[in-house]
This record gives structure tokens, C-alpha cells and sequence, in this order.
């Protein structure tokens, strides 16, 4: 393996160069989590928030970094603080899915992916004092057409959720969740 040459620091990122190869990676979290939630009337939850990067409100699953309010958290720990947070909804129970690159070619930065069952709403949602997020609890049957609306009125729609759309009904090897 070649040296890995250190090209930017930053407070949350590090841009590197391998290989004549740039990436960035994470330096305030061990992972990102994303939440596969369906509320008891079987409704989608997802959040809705002005991301910076893409200069467009984005609408995505609730989500959140693993580790970014100290070392040691779980994936699960993380997605529930994440989904009360974000959407006022508590999980009586998360089920861990998988882990994976959320951009192989330009990050170090790995996704897991959660179930979150058994569904209480205790409180609104729409994060902590820096986000402005917008929750949305969508009839899973028009969770398509709803998201296609959105992506035709302008909307950043997140490809992951395609997956976590996938993760409401099977487990990773495809079996019945």
C-alpha cells in the first residue's frame, strides 16, 4: 500500500491523496446511520432539511452521525437518538441491517442502515437548535409517486432511500424481513 498523503484538515473532514487518488474522510464520527421507519399506520417517516453541500432541501430517511457526542456509541444507540430527535418518533426496538460506503470513490465514510420497530411518537421532531427539519409521515403505498413529486418540484431526493425503501419488507440476503 502506497502512502496517504494528508492534503487538507478541517474540523469534521480530512481530504487525503493516495495513488494520485483525492478522498475525503470523517474525522467526528465513526459511521453514519440511516432509519427505516414505518409508523403503525404504516407510514413512511422522513425528514426534510436545506443540506449546504447540494444547495437544495433534501429529502431523505432520519439519519444521523455514530459517535459525534463521544467515542464508543452504537450504530443503535445512535439511530434511536437520531430518530426522536429528528422526528419525534421512539423505537421500541432497532434492528441493525448492514454497513456500507456511502461513496466508495470519494469517502471513507461508512452507512449502516436500521430498522426501527414498534413505533411511539413522544414528542414533534425537527432535529436540535442548528437544523430546521421537516418531518413528513407518508402512506407507505404512495411513498414512490410522493417522492417522484418531490424530485420533479426541485427537491434533492437521497438514493439511499431507495435502499431503505427495499429494507421496509427484506433483510439484506433478500429473505422476508
Amino acid at each position: 500500500m502506497n502512502q496517504t498523503e494528508t492534503l487538507f484538515n478541517g474540523h469534521y473532514l480530512r481530504v487525503c491523496q493516495r495513488d494520485n487518488w483525492e478522498y475525503a474522510e470523517r474525522t467526528n464520527a465513526s459511521a453514519a446511520v440511516i432509519v427505516v421507519a414505518v409508523t403503525p399506520d404504516d407510514r413512511l417517516v422522513l425528514v426534510e432539511q436545506f443540506r449546504i453541500p447540494v444547495n437544495a432541501r433534501s429529502i431523505e430517511m432520519p439519519a444521523g452521525l455514530v459517535g459525534d457526542l463521544g467515542d464508543g456509541e452504537s450504530v443503535e444507540t445512535a439511530a434511536q437518538r437520531e430518530l426522536i430527535e429528528e422526528t419525534g418518533w421512539r423505537a421500541g426496538r432497532i434492528q441493525y441491517l448492514m454497513t456500507g460506503p456511502s461513496s466508495s470513490g470519494l469517502s471513507n465514510e461508512q452507512v449502516a442502515f436500521v430498522r426501527a420497530l414498534d413505533l411511539e411518537k413522544i414528542g414533534p421532531g425537527g432535529g436540535d437548535d442548528s437544523e430546521d427539519i421537516i418531518v413528513h409521515e407518508i402512506p407507505r403505498s404512495e411513498a414512490a409517486a410522493w417522492l417522484n413529486a418531490r424530485r420533479l418540484e426541485g427537491y434533492s431526493i437521497d438514493p439511499k432511500l431507495y435502499a431503505g425503501l427495499y429494507f421496509i419488507d427484506r433483510n439484506p440476503d433478500g429473505s422476508a424481513a
